[in-house]
């Protein structure tokens, strides 16, 4: 196939896309932000319509011989939103093709040459993941066209917000729920024998999908229209809870499981730092359990230098859950006293303030491995030289690594070459620009080198990269969590 069939249908392929770009050119044209005119201009009618045929011509050509469509698509006066998962590759992009509905979308994804002409055809609202304003106006973005009447074309948003191998479907994000308006919600199912379409960060990449995928004589692709699902008045108040339960019906007509990990989970698991996160770690699950506090990461980063002096003032004394509320500005709640028991190792009701701070700036800066140790110094050194004895050490990559047991003595005393039995912050850097996989060589010397806890799980689990915490339901605080030396 890769010297036949692979050939003539990328060369097709492309010279449809290519057929499609000055159609979608000449209608993309003038001021993006424009609602587009009621009723569409005849012109417009006929290129959408030929756009439509063009495209589905080119998913034809493909191996995608015959779309199985389920149920009927609402009308804009119905659904301003349609919530499609789980999302698990760029060949999700056949129901926007062939409905020409907006999407939500990268906005790098605009600079794809000739791709990106024909993504800005279909109005896209574009958001930057790194940019926290660009998260503010894509909201606001989908309120003013979602409470519009009708008047703007349907938006097809992808909660999940990243790719997944469609074992489960993920948290989903609040942003196509904030408007608190209808939703329909759309499942997708690739029933082949040989999956070639799942595109995750783990995995084939971009290239070899398409190639598998073209070499594939048939590909099978199933839409299916759920029922309109109209919100709640608790709903419409609290977009999580919105998004939770829209999850749960999608899930069941998936027949899938779902569960609280998020796009940014992933991030944390798979972070290029100098302590990786090993299969075992927790902080995963204190994440989970930081989000459910409403508290963000994005945002706490800025106060981590505060909770540290808070908590260094403290030198080492114990705090009770009523404390740590207060530590945290928080009421006391259930997952408050979850999250309290991960640092509670002896179950005696207290916990170091401290380590609540280390675990929160790996979270808040995964990469980011000796800024975390440099502020775990600041609580934990002397008030002398800011040195540390073993001990100390020992606590801080505990929880740094979110981890039960961990041996650092041949760590402990290869930087303490002068055996002075304390280091400083300064030795510790050094040592680190020295021996960068340290972690490797002296936290872990009898197992082999761990990439991330995506890629060298313990077991095979629903999600494929960790353990999932709520395999049947969202309410996953509720079950006992593990302690941080569990």
């Amino acid at each position: 196939m890769t010297l036949t069939l692979f050939p003539i249908r990328l060369l097709l392929a492309a010279f449809m896309m290519l057929l499609a770009w000055p159609f979608a050119l000449v209608a993309s044209l003038g001021p993006a932000e424009r609602a587009p005119e009621q009723p569409l201009a005849l012109w417009r009618k006929v290129v959408d319509f030929l756009l439509k045929a063009i495209m589905r011509t080119m998913w034809f050509v493909g191996g995608f011989h015959w779309v199985t469509v389920k149920g009927r698509q609402a009308l804009p006066t119905e659904a301003a939103i349609l919530t499609l998962a789980p999302h698990s590759s760029y060949f999700d992009a056949i129901p926007v093709t062939m409905t020409m509905s907006s999407i939500v979308m990268k906005a790098e994804s605009r600079d794809i040459p000739i791709w990106g002409t024909l993504i800005k055809y279909i109005r896209p609202v574009f958001v930057s993941r790194s940019d926290q304003d660009s998260r503010r106006r894509t909201v606001e973005e989908i309120k003013r066209r979602a409470q519009s009447n009708g008047k703007w074309p349907q938006i097809m948003i992808f909660p999940e917000g990243t790719c997944t191998n469609r074992t489960c479907l993920i948290t989903f994000k609040p942003g196509a729920f904030i408007p608190g308006v209808p939703v329909q919600p759309v499942v997708l199912r690739y029933p082949n024998k040989l999956d070639t379409i799942t595109w995750t960060w783990q995995g084939p990449g971009a290239l070899e999908i398409l190639w598998l995928t073209l070499c594939q004589f048939h590909n099978q692709i199933e839409i299916e229209f759920l029922p309109v699902y109209n919100p709640s008045e608790e709903e419409k108040k609290d977009p999580a809870l919105y998004a939770s339960n829209v999850r749960r019906v999608m899930a069941e007509a998936l027949g899938v499981s779902v569960t609280d990990y998020t796009f940014e989970d992933c991030q944390l698991a798979l972070a290029e730092g100098q302590l990786r996160l090993p299969a075992d770690t927790c902080l995963l699950e204190f994440a989970r359990l930081v989000r459910g506090l409403g508290l963000k990461p994005e945002k706490l980063e800025k106060d981590l230098d505060r909770y540290a002096e808070s908590a260094g003032m403290k030198r080492g004394a114990k705090i009770n859950v009523s404390e740590f509320a207060a530590y945290l500005e928080v009421p006391v709640s259930d997952p408050l006293a979850d999250m309290f028991s991960l640092f509670d190792e002896s179950g005696s009701g207290e916990m170091d303030p401290r380590e609540y701070v280390v675990a929160l700036s790996v979270v808040c800066r995964p990469a980011q491995t000796l800024d975390t140790i440099q502020l775990a110094f600041k609580m934990y050194g002397s008030q002398e030289d800011g040195s540390i004895d073993k001990d100390a050490l020992s606590s801080i990559l505990k929880t740094a690594l979110g981890v039960a047991e961990l041996t650092v003595t041949d760590l402990f005393r290869a930087i303490d070459q002068e055996e002075k039995g304390r280091i400083t912050f300064a030795d510790f850097g050094r040592f680190a620009e020295t021996y960068p996989d340290f972690a490797e060589e002296y936290l872990y010397p009898d197992q082999p080198p761990f990439e991330s806890c995506a890629q060298t799980p313990p077991a095979l689990t629903p999600n494929g990269f960790c353990a999932d915490f709520s395999p049947e339901n969202s309410d996953a605080g509720r079950k006992p969590v593990r302690k941080k030396l569990d």
